[in-house]
């Protein structure tokens, strides 16, 4: 009974609650034999190119019925190498696994090959306190060439029994790490990656996203992150996911989509702090890659000077320019987006639930926005205890019982006072018009 009192007074769904237990991915396990690259020749002088040294220490080790690789102290130049089961690439601190420059990477511009991938792996490893060094500078320019396909530095899809921690990476020719497919079990945790902002006025880097994962059963912990993309993201088909105690700078923040087909479900963001980051939570979708996300926590996170705290839009394609300026759209702009017959492409978000956070948006910003489709309004979302100081109004456009419970959203328009159409929001239980 108390339980019950509690959840209609806070106005959560007891169903919801019961989806989003979660269950901490299964760790991999590792034979105990040790493979070290330098016996297989690789040298850590910069200049070598250790690819052969380095793959057939791999190759020895999987032989062998797994084992842990190990990168010693050194600088190591390398090309993509293949990974394999049980196996566990060790880089120790003061070693730097670094990708061949852009003018000796095979595959080059045209088709540059991922750096460490693998495809249908499981209990696969990359661990050690050393650095990957992805020399991605030469590689961002290409962001918007047609035909051009940039590295990424890690790769890894269909797998089971993933485990990322305690390495540094710096500067990918595109993504940092992506897990995809239909993997799960996949654990990141304790890493540093650093890429420039995209609008780093010196170096922009484009499209270096940090960690994008699309499994079941997933655990992002204490990672540092400050890049020129997503700071994380994920597609359709992710469930049972747990971000906590990660620190966020310049990048686009914790984003899920833009393909959501497949759904994303039981989804968990907890004591996160953000700064400078261009949006704090960002969920986006549209018509021709949509699907159900549902049963999603936002809770005790700090944003500073972020571009957007909170953004939710179901419009991520849209093609013409009064819809596409988030900061600005407005609801008398809004009204006229126009309605489309529901597919099963049609994005769904639904119970979502935002608490105890506090953010300040960069000065001119606004303090978030929530947009779904005339046809697919946004429906079951909570905020409680969320505190934002903010120039302009939290827009809620296109959205269906909407919760403010003890919020402070304060901005030159005056405290709690929000931009609306076409939605339906009560604050501290009391309906808005």
């Amino acid at each position: 009974m108390v339980l019950f009192i509690f959840l209609f007074l806070t106005g959560t769904n007891y169903s919801t609650l019961q989806a989003q237990a979660y269950v901490a991915p299964t760790l991999p396990l590792i034979p105990d034999k040790t493979f070290n690259v330098r016996d297989y020749g690789a040298v850590g002088d910069s200049v070598k190119d250790n690819t052969n040294s380095v793959q057939a220490a791999i190759n020895a080790a999987v032989t062998a019925g797994g084992g842990k690789v190990v990168i010693p102290s050194g600088v190591y130049l390398c090309g993509p190498i293949q990974f394999g089961n049980n196996l566990n690439l060790r880089i120790e601190a003061g070693a730097v696994l670094r990708m061949l420059p852009i003018n000796k990477y095979p595959g080059g511009t045209i088709d540059g090959l991922n750096f460490i991938s693998g495809t249908n792996l499981h209990d696969i490893v990359l661990s050690g306190k050393g650095l990957i060094d992805g020399q991605g500078s030469p590689w961002w320019p290409f962001a918007k060439t047609k035909g051009v396909k940039r590295p990424r530095m890690i790769a890894f899809r269909d797998c089971d029994r993933v485990l990322i921690e305690g390495l540094k990476m710096i500067n990918s020719p595109m993504f940092h790490i992506t897990v995809g497919g239909k993997s799960t079990n996949v654990t990141v945790r304790d890493v540093i990656i650093r890429a420039p902002s995209s609008t780093d006025l010196v170096n922009p880097s484009h499209n270096t996203d940090a960690c994008d994962v699309t499994a079941t059963k997933v655990l992002i912990q204490r990672c540092d992150v400050s890049v020129g993309d997503d700071d994380f993201t994920c597609g359709g088909g992710t469930s049972d996911v747990l971000i906590t105690d990660c620190t966020y700078g310049n990048g686009h923040g914790v984003s899920i989509g833009s393909p959501t087909r497949g759904g994303v479900k039981n989804f968990t963001v907890e004591n996160c702090t953000f700064t400078n980051t261009e949006c704090g939570i960002r969920i986006k979708s549209d018509r021709d890659r949509g699907g159900v996300l549902e049963n999603l926590t936002y809770r005790n996170l700090t944003m500073k000077n972020v571009g957007m705290p909170i953004l939710i839009y179901a419009t991520y394609m849209a093609k013409e320019r009064q819809y596409r300026d988030l900061q600005k759209i407005t609801p008398e702009i809004a009204e006229t987006f126009p309605s489309a017959p529901v597919t099963p492409l049609t994005p769904v978000y639904r119970n979502i639930s935002f608490s105890n956070i506090t953010a300040t948006a960069e000065k001119g910003h606004r303090a978030g926005l929530v947009m779904g489709l005339p046809e697919s309004a946004v429906s079951n979302i909570l905020f409680q205890n969320v505190n934002i100081i903010a120039d302009n109004p939290f827009g809620i456009f296109f959205a269906n019982d909407v919760k403010l419970l003890n919020c402070q959203i304060v901005t030159k328009e005056g405290t709690n006072k929000l931009s609306l159409t076409n939605a339906k929001v009560s604050i501290d239980g009391k309906k808005v018009n």
